[in-house]
């Protein structure tokens, strides 16, 4: 009897002891230095879009101690858990044979991904992505703060994104360029989920709407390769123009049936929580 309880106990602690690990290994608890630690923020070779990162953290970036570095001193420091590191990187989905985006993602160390949103097209950048590069920096330091806090958000960033629309969509007018539209939606499904404060309109008076920050205003942003393959993928956003904050992403792999851009599914969203 004696050997049962001393077994039973030391199973016991063994559970305890795992239970414990388990919850030091959650996403949030690993996330819960963020603002003790310092975040570097890898300044992008190019000049335009190295010149606008540095712009837009110093604007932005409030949550943490930051420091710029090169691509370089980030190589040499990537592997050092003492930091967290904001930098655009290229990636290439798998079937992909070169990579077709560019992602703003924040990294704790070297291996841990905190979280990575589209930025532009890796072979052919428009420009649009330094217009929208401010509310990108601040939509991963927002998320970042939440999930630090919330397990749930944590594991599912891109519906905490969308419950700001879920939310609150129905009281914004929304601007989402025609060129952000995917090629395989009908003009008729187009004029289907339109109101009269949900404008299809060209990418330079989107932009230009963002630019002015009226309130209440949504904008949308669309990153999806040049060139795409049967293996890329397509990310569509919505921004809030005063605030910067995203309220709405999505992505899809690029098909015939289903090209670039927002989708009528998409649009059957939006339209269904306004």
């Amino acid at each position: 009897m004696r050997k049962l309880l001393i077994l039973l106990t030391l199973c016991l602690i063994a559970a305890i002891t795992a239970m414990a690990q388990g919850r030091v290994e959650t996403r949030s608890y690993i996330l819960s230095d963020f603002q003790d630690k310092v975040t570097k923020v890898v300044l992008p070779e190019e000049a335009f879009l190295q010149s606008a990162l540095r712009q837009e953290v110093t604007n932005i970036w409030g949550a943490s101690a930051f420091e710029f570095c090169t691509q370089k001193e980030f190589e040499a420091l990537k592997g050092s858990k003492d930091y967290y590191f904001l930098t655009v990187q290229a990636f290439r989905f798998k079937g992909e044979k070169e990579p077709g985006l560019l992602f703003l993602i924040l990294l704790k160390g070297e291996d841990h991904e905190v979280i990575s949103l589209p930025l532009a097209p890796a072979d052919d950048s428009s420009g649009r992505e330094l217009v929208y590069l401010g509310a990108l920096v601040k939509a991963i330091q927002d998320y970042t703060l939440a999930a630090m806090e919330s397990e749930k958000t944590a594991y599912v960033p891109d519906k905490w994104f969308n419950d700001n629309y879920a939310k609150w969509g129905r009281t914004t007018t929304i601007y989402m360029a025609r060129e952000d539209v995917s090629l395989s939606v009908k003009e008729a499904d187009i004029e289907k989920y339109l109101d009269p404060d949900f404008h299809i309109t060209d990418a330079d008076t989107a932009d230009g709407v963002f630019v002015d920050a009226p309130v209440n205003t949504l904008v949308s942003y669309c990153v999806a390769p040049v060139d795409p393959s049967s293996a890329s993928y397509s990310y569509q956003m919505l921004f809030k123009a005063d605030t910067l904050e995203l309220y709405y992403i999505s992505r899809h792999r690029i098909r015939p049936r289903s090209q670039a851009g927002f989708l009528t599914q998409d649009l059957k969203w939006l339209k269904g929580r306004r």
